[in-house]
């Protein structure tokens, strides 16, 4: 069985998309349809702009998702999943190769996410770190211990989570980690505490317009990252979108849960190849390849 998935934010680079544009009818015409619904030139960033205006949130989260959805719409008929997922704001990739979002939804949905994760990060200083070798318990136990937002935000795969809270908490938490044995904990150059309960104005934000946009039925179960498990109901996904900017992504059990459902083909929709190395991580049996 052949699942598709999508990355997140810091797959971006200068240049993506740019050869779908130049090769594809659809994908022009899909690109310059964004131009119009985010209201400014998008395509002239990702294609020739600099690392900098690429990073800016408003810019980084549409790129990405706009690169993998119109790579996706691009392989025509044969792009037939069987399951698909989406690594944190890939989950939005996701939900329209799958068809629960049209096109111009998912984009709209991004575009205010990206809006209201600036303004939350912008409210209160915080930051994420990458903990490396530690056992997803022990990093639990850390967290917990300590008297300042630090939580679990990304269990990547076996041996790196990502953790996330204010600026005091992840520095504290770090040392407590490396005491603890982890192998690395190192604070990540991001500008806020996503999937921690520091976003939770951003979560208020971005359900009403979840609630507000149309679901369909989807053509194969998304693995969400709020509890890693099949879900082709509408409703049901729209409740676990509206969860995950506050939950932690829990990729290591989503790819896992894949697995044991028959996944045994994973492609990587976007751009990159973070999540084909993480994947080999989970099951180094599995074949992972790029579309």
């Amino acid at each position: 069985m052949k699942a598709y998935v999508f990355p997140g934010q810091g797959a971006q680079f200068v240049g993506m998309g740019k050869d779908l544009y130049e090769n594809s009818t659809l994908a022009k015409e899909l690109f310059e349809k964004a131009n119009d619904i985010l209201q400014f030139r998008i395509t002239d960033i990702m294609f020739g702009g600099t690392d900098e205006q690429l990073k800016q949130t408003k810019v980084t989260q549409p790129a990405i998702f706009l690169h993998s959805v119109i790579l996706a719409a691009t392989m025509g008929e044969s792009f037939k999943p069987d399951m698909v997922a989406g690594h944190s704001l890939g989950e939005f990739s996701a939900l329209v190769a799958n068809k629960t979002l049209s096109y111009e939804d998912g984009l709209r949905l991004v575009s205010k996410r990206a809006m209201a994760m600036q303004k939350a990060c912008d409210k209160e200083p915080s930051t994420m770190a990458a903990v490396l070798g530690l056992d997803d318990a022990k990093i639990e136990e850390v967290c917990a211990s300590i008297n300042e937002v630090v939580v679990p935000a990304n269990y990547n795969c076996p041996g790196q989570i990502v953790i996330s809270g204010s600026v005091a908490g992840i520095n504290l938490a770090c040392e407590k980690l490396k005491a603890a044995g982890a192998k690395r904990a190192l604070p990540l150059n991001v500008g806020g505490a996503f999937h921690s309960p520091l976003m939770e104005p951003a979560k208020v934000e971005l359900e009403e317009a979840i609630r507000s946009t149309n679901f369909n039925n989807a053509i194969c179960p998304v693995y969400q990252n709020v509890n890693a498990k099949p879900c082709s109901n509408p409703e049901e996904i729209k409740k676990n979108l509206i969860s995950q900017l506050t939950s932690p992504v829990k990729w290591t059990q989503s790819i896992e849960n894949m697995i044991k459902d028959g996944a045994n083909i994973f492609v990587e929709v976007g751009p990159g190849s973070v999540l084909q190395g993480l994947i080999k991580k989970v099951n180094k049996e599995v074949e992972t390849q790029s579309a």
